[in-house]
């Protein structure tokens, strides 16, 4: 439970999104996530991301985050990379992900913008 407890602490300190996850819902959120990165110096969380597939038509990568002390050191690229290379994604049609600000950032993997498809969202 510890590194679920550092998890959370991360996820708070370097997001606006992920603000009130509970340990309860974190640990079930990973059950459910087919692969899982993240990177660690010593006993600190630096990085972090996750993907859900069913690995052939979609993909989507979510709460790709790296320390706000460490961003622009390679981690983000190494979280990416990682997650697109793993067999349960590697191979699936369309890989889709939502990013607030960093968009420029993932047209090095060949993301790109969408005009042609509208994001909706229901909410619980």
């Amino acid at each position: 439970c510890d590194g679920l407890n550092k998890l959370k602490k991360f996820l708070e300190k370097n997001t606006t999104w992920a603000q009130n996850r509970t340990i309860k819902e974190l640990r079930k959120c990973l059950a459910n996530s087919d692969v899982i990165v993240s990177i660690w110096q010593e006993k600190e969380i630096l990085g972090f991301g996750r993907a859900i597939s069913d690995g052939i038509y979609r993909c989507v990568l979510w709460d790709i985050v790296i320390d706000q002390n460490y961003q622009g050191k390679g981690y983000g690229t190494i979280i990416v990379n990682s997650l697109l290379k793993d067999k349960k994604v590697n191979k699936t049609k369309k890989i889709y992900l939502m990013t607030s600000n960093k968009k420029d950032f993932y047209k090095q993997f060949n993301f790109k913008e969408v005009f042609s498809q509208d994001l909706l969202v229901r909410e619980i």
